[in-house]
């Protein structure tokens, strides 16, 4: 699986999570190598990297300045799950490392 210029907006996300349904997620990729921008309300600047497996699996880690001029850090694991329309939702389950507290989930979906 291929992320190379998709993008995804939140549909879930867990209470103590930062993301917002107004942002957007652009990502790119080469080879296993996965890279990410986002912004929205609650986010003023944020990137991801990771590294994509053969079933379309990310281990990825973040790092974001919210809209309180913090910095904040974490790590997550998404899942791919291809939908009826051929668009893709990732489940996925994260983890505050610097900023935050506690674990969460989230479901992204493709626009």
């Amino acid at each position: 699986m291929n992320y190379n210029n998709r993008k995804f907006r939140p549909l879930k996300n867990s209470k103590n999570g930062e993301v917002s349904e107004d942002l957007i997620f652009h990502y790119s990729q080469e080879g296993n190598i996965l890279t990410c921008k986002y912004s929205g309300a609650n986010i003023l600047a944020g990137h991801l990297i990771g590294l994509v497996d053969p079933r379309g699996n990310i281990d990825m880690r973040y790092h974001q300045v919210n809209k309180h001029g913090e910095i904040k850090t974490g790590i997550c694991h998404s899942k791919p799950v291809v939908l009826a329309n051929g668009k893709i939702q990732l489940l996925e389950d994260w983890e505050w490392t610097s900023g935050g507290k506690g674990k969460g989930t989230s479901v992204l979906e493709e626009l």
